[in-house]
């Protein structure tokens, strides 16, 4: 006799909630569409239908994306062969997104997996109901897409009359009612923050004070977070307070700012001159960098990830260029790697040598433009330097190690002596270059400046620009082969576009 029992069906439930109100409730949402959930597949119980005990709950997530962690874990439940059907209120709880759902079918699909939401009757096997399944999930994203337009609406038209409409609470205020409350203790303490970074006028010097007062970002307990904020500030989130005009009673809105319902807790005059020292200090870091000369800024980065930036240090009239982590320069010694500061020259010329060697790179080529068009990333440790290069290298991979070690501390640097008057090494190159190039062009060892570009594995644009060092006035050139050029002249300050009269070139430069 055949055996009649039913083959076991493992039901997998899956809830989802778009925000976290009501979730405190002894009984929500979820918990609603669990039961539901679960009363239909008893209701299968003679089909084998068996409710699997793993909950797969994602409260306060949107169902506009797939970055979810309960069905993330769903996902490889199935891919493990552990469910064989999924079972969900309704459609919209599992994704609202056409495109999204497709891949989700094609995920159950490939392992046979079946999928019912238990108010919403269809057959995903059949053509007809795809095509139900299609229409659901239309009508499911235009109804998303259209609650959203009402929310931005009506966000933009709260934020216009000052209302606070939800988000993060800034450190100095609570939200009671709906408002913001200021928070007498917070208070004190970003009124110390704005005072202490006008007086010390440095970022640094205010996180190692902050961190010494043990002072620390305003705690928020979430859903998702129970144990949020309360971590040492560092520099992003420091100068995003000290630039939120919540703190004078107003209200912000895509750039606009509008007078605000809630009490202002720092004074407008306080507040104006930590923007201009703001606004100060940044224009002087960024003058400070672009005359660095740092050839691998922005793309040097310690064993920990964290960017390396140029730096310097003078004494007794020398000049000496590092690199030093921005864990460092943040006040956060222990998240730097073990190379946190390093010699700029050391590292500059050991990864130029490299680049020189192994993508055979003509003389001629000025080492800025061996860092600019081969050099995407570099990565330093304290045995070696993985260096990414761009595509323009053309080679099989993009990735090499360079064996390396920094000097000992106390052996002798090479630095740039100031007050010295002597050539300009990058000036003197490029005029070099250019004379070698023209030669070139004159001797008809290259046909046209594209030829003579692709043997130097440059653009043809930069090879045209930088042939007018070839026909600077011999004053001009005289004066940057002795060093006695202005020290404005730098390969940067000459123009794009000199002119043809030597007479006017000199004036243009200054010599």
């Amino acid at each position: 006799m055949a055996n009649s029992t039913p083959k076991t069906l493992r039901c997998a439930i899956y809830t989802r909630k778009s925000t976290e109100h009501g979730l405190e409730l002894e009984f929500n949402s979820l918990d609603a569409q669990r039961e539901a959930c679960e009363a239909y597949i008893k209701s299968q119980a003679s089909l084998g239908w068996k409710v699997l005990p793993q909950a797969y709950d994602d409260p306060a997530f949107s169902g506009g994306n797939l970055d979810r962690p309960a069905l993330k874990k769903l996902l490889k439940d199935i891919e493990a062969g552990k469910v064989d059907v999924v079972v969900v209120y309704r459609i919209d709880r599992l994704t609202r997104s056409l495109a999204d759902f497709a891949k989700l079918v094609e995920a159950f699909d490939a392992r046979s997996i079946s999928f019912v939401a238990v108010t919403q009757q269809f057959n995903t096997t059949t053509s007809m109901g795809r095509l139900t399944l299609n229409v659901l999930l239309s009508f499911a994203q235009f109804e998303r897409e259209l609650s959203s337009e009402r929310v931005r609406d009506k966000i933009a038209a709260s934020r216009a009359k000052g209302k606070w409409t939800g988000g993060s609470v800034p450190l100095g205020y609570d939200v009671k009612d709906k408002k913001l409350i200021p928070n007498l203790k917070e208070r004190e303490t970003v009124n110390l923050i704005f005072r202490r970074y006008l007086e010390l006028g440095s970022f640094q010097k205010l996180v190692n004070e902050l961190d010494r007062r043990k002072i620390v970002s305003k705690k928020r307990a979430t859903i998702k977070q129970p144990n949020g904020g309360g971590i040492p500030l560092t520099y992003g989130p420091l100068a995003y307070l000290l630039k939120n005009r919540i703190y004078i009673g107003e209200m912000g809105h895509k750039n606009k700012w509008y007078a605000g319902e809630h009490e202002p807790i720092i004074d407008r005059k306080l507040f104006d001159r930590v923007r201009q020292q703001l606004t100060d200090n940044a224009i002087d870091r960024k003058s400070r960098r672009s005359e660095s000369g740092a050839l691998l800024m922005g793309k040097l980065f310690d064993e920990r990830g964290n960017a390396m930036s140029p730096s310097f240090s003078s004494k007794s009239g020398v000049r000496y260029k590092f690199y030093v982590s921005s864990a460092l320069l943040r006040g956060r010694k222990l998240e730097a790697g073990p190379i946190a500061r390093i010699s700029a020259t050391d590292v500059e010329q050991a990864l130029i040598k490299a680049l020189r060697e192994r993508l055979k790179i003509d003389k001629a080529v000025l080492d800025p433009n061996v860092v600019g068009t081969y050099v995407a990333r570099a990565d330093l440790s304290s045995r070696a330097i993985k260096i990414t290069t761009t595509p323009t290298a053309r080679i099989r991979t993009n990735q090499f190690t360079l064996p390396w070690q920094p000097r000992q501390p106390g052996s002798t640097l090479i630095v740039e002596a100031l007050g010295e008057r002597q050539p300009d090494p990058k000036l003197v190159q490029a005029l070099v270059r250019a004379r070698a190039w023209l030669r070139d062009l004159q001797t008809n060892k290259f046909d046209s400046v594209e030829a003579l570009a692709a043997s130097v594995r440059l653009h043809p644009k930069v090879v045209r620009q930088e042939l007018r060092y070839a026909f600077l006035a011999p004053s001009i050139t005289e004066a940057i082969l002795t060093g006695d050029q202005p020290p404005t002249l730098t390969l940067a300050r000459i123009p794009k576009t000199l002119p043809l009269a030597w007479s006017d070139q000199s004036r243009a430069l200054g010599i």
